[in-house]
């Protein structure tokens, strides 16, 4: 992707991916998008599964819960790391739910690089507080 698009336009261009990729379900991707703390971070998908990254560039973010399907209509709600689960959720609105209440602190709209650049940019944006303060 062109690094001199915004941040906004990445993270809309990857909600289109998502959508036009078909591995998620439509509800679960509608259920999302209407979420305002989720629609301003990168979606990704990986083997049906729906993921939420704090940045806009490859490795993504792996500090946000993430979205698989699961028996029937129903959710299973892992992460951020593969070996945690959050729950199981009987809709896509719970699964939602889910994942907001497990957002790190201060995540806010996707970053406009690569984790390292976030963690950079996070890091001296800290030192600048605790010198003005």
């Amino acid at each position: 992707m062109n690094r001199d698009t915004s941040a906004e336009a990445r993270v809309a261009a990857g909600w289109q991916a998502v959508r036009d990729d078909g591995r998620v379900r439509v509800e679960l991707l509608e259920a999302a998008y209407e979420e305002p703390r989720l629609r301003q971070l990168f979606p990704w998908t990986g083997m049906g599964e729906l993921h939420f990254s704090r940045c806009t560039e490859q490795r993504w973010t792996w500090d946000i819960p993430y979205i698989q399907p699961a028996a029937g209509d129903t959710y299973q709600v892992c992460g951020p790391l593969r070996s945690q689960t959050v729950g199981l959720a009987a809709t896509a609105q719970e699964a939602i739910a889910m994942v907001v209440q497990h957002l790190p602190a201060g995540c806010g709209p996707a970053f406009p690089g690569t984790p390292e650049e976030l963690t950079a940019h996070e890091a001296a944006t800290q030192k600048q507080q605790t010198h003005q303060g």
